[in-house]
């Protein structure tokens, strides 16, 4: 099939470079030229594992090309997906000026049948603002063609994307019960067939159900995250090690395991907007989400928990000390510092009077990018770039864990409490047990993990 992508962030190019590995002809839109450029140089602007290789089988097999040209991207595809950023707007509701722009750009150019397809996280009614930009802009034209929109969101995570949308858990789309929407229906079953082999993965529904339940997963997770942090939070205080509590409740079947870590608060592209943007959608129909909004406080409360941590034991006034921090990223296997956790970290260090000296896998050309957003030029120079992450140790009070990297699982701790100037780790991911760094010579701070574990 001939499918057209309209933008080429995390989810356009991953839904374009995989639907080319299924051998339909993508061709993917964005109007960024030096983004553009790159991928045509064999580039990749995101940290994905195995979608570089994804993107050069199928450039090399002809299948998947990258261009700015958007009558030519309006020409080639009878599905054209939207897969824009909507960033939060100042009120928190989802911006949809690139959907629209992007829905005006086919209306301006499509002369035959297309489905629209709504690949990027949008609220609710989104398809009848597409439907009408669309609309408006072949009325201009006095163009009589037809076409459907529909809604397909992703459920990709952040550095499991490639294995997500290949091997997916469901597939939700939604179409309406015009003729138009019917055809739109059979084109996409025709698209996704590949992936229903083995059992139906597919979830049909109307398009408005289904630009709610894209929100409705994420505020579930997030609301998992929250719950188990603000527990955690307890459990410092009464004496309970929070990973016996989240071994003892993601037992039961009707709970399980996945969402249920603590740690520094989530981050991301994904869970802080959507977050928002449901709320922002429930206000405009008169209703209070108590829930959500606790989940983002107590996300944000969250995020300063580590720096707290050293404070409590360091003191209000850390000018002269140095700190070790490991992991930048909000998550590891990506490189995005969209709402990471560590920036809030480095700030509340900085802003009282610490230096400190940071090490990522791969997100340090992303942070050093973002640092600069939020430092002033005195306060950057008092975070030192490591080039590993023993190198961030050297005259640091402590080291501070904040994202969960495998490399970060099992370091050497005998070189580790050597370069420290005092055996001290705060773990914001409770990545090792108390009772090993006790015996390992450390005091040891998880979240969550009961009485503070001492040398």
């Amino acid at each position: 099939m001939k499918i057209t992508i309209i933008g080429t962030g995390y989810v356009g190019l991953v839904t374009g470079a995989c639907l080319a590995e299924l051998g339909n002809d993508v061709f993917c839109l964005d109007v960024d030229q030096k983004k553009i450029d790159l991928l045509n140089n064999g580039g990749i602007p995101i940290h994905e594992p195995g979608l570089e290789e994804v993107v050069a089988r199928n450039r090399a097999a002809g299948r998947l090309q990258f261009s700015t040209d958007v009558a030519a991207s309006v020409a080639h595809g009878t599905l054209q997906f939207i897969a824009v950023g909507t960033p939060p707007d100042e009120d928190g509701s989802a911006d949809l000026q690139y959907v629209l722009a992007a829905a005006r750009n086919i209306g301006a150019h499509m002369t035959e049948f297309k489905v629209i397809v709504d690949k990027s996280t949008v609220p609710v009614g989104t398809a009848d603002r597409v439907k009408a930009a669309v609309q408006a802009e072949l009325d201009a034209r006095g163009v009589d063609a037809k076409f459907s929109v529909a809604s397909n969101p992703e459920f990709l995570k952040e550095g499991a994307a490639v294995e997500d949308f290949m091997r997916p858990d469901r597939i939700v789309i939604g179409c309406d019960s015009t003729p138009e929407g019917q055809k739109a229906h059979g084109l996409m079953k025709k698209l996704y067939t590949p992936f229903n082999r083995n059992h139906e993965r597919t979830f049909w529904m109307d398009v408005r159900s289904a630009e709610f339940t894209k929100y409705a997963a994420n505020a579930m997770l997030a609301t998992r995250i929250s719950f188990m942090n603000e527990l955690a939070n307890l459990a410092d205080q009464v004496g309970v090690d929070i990973e016996a509590v989240r071994h003892g409740i993601g037992s039961d079947p009707r709970i399980g395991h996945s969402f249920l870590y603590a740690g520094a608060g989530y981050g991301g592209s994904c869970f802080p907007k959507d977050v928002q943007a449901l709320e922002r959608t429930a206000r405009q129909y008169d209703q209070d989400l108590l829930i959500l909004r606790a989940v983002e406080a107590v996300n944000d409360k969250q995020k300063l928990v580590l720096g707290q941590k050293v404070v409590k034991r360091f003191g209000a006034d850390l000018q002269g000390k140095h700190f070790a921090i490991w992991g930048l990223a909000f998550k590891p296997n990506t490189d995005d510092m969209r709402e990471a956790p560590a920036r809030v970290l480095i700030r509340q260090l900085i802003d009282a009077g610490a230096t400190v000296a940071v090490y990522d896998p791969v997100a340090m050309p992303e942070a050093k990018r973002v640092l600069q957003l939020d430092l002033s030029a005195d306060e950057l120079a008092r975070v030192r770039f490591a080039s590993s992450p023993m190198d961030t140790l050297s005259d640091a009070e402590a080291l501070v864990i904040v994202t969960e990297w495998k490399a970060f699982r099992s370091p050497d701790f005998d070189r580790i409490k050597a370069a420290l100037k005092q055996a001290v780790i705060f773990d914001g991911r409770n990545l090792f047990e108390p009772e090993v760094m006790a015996e390992a010579g450390f005091e040891y701070h998880g979240i969550g993990r009961s009485i503070l574990t001492r040398a």
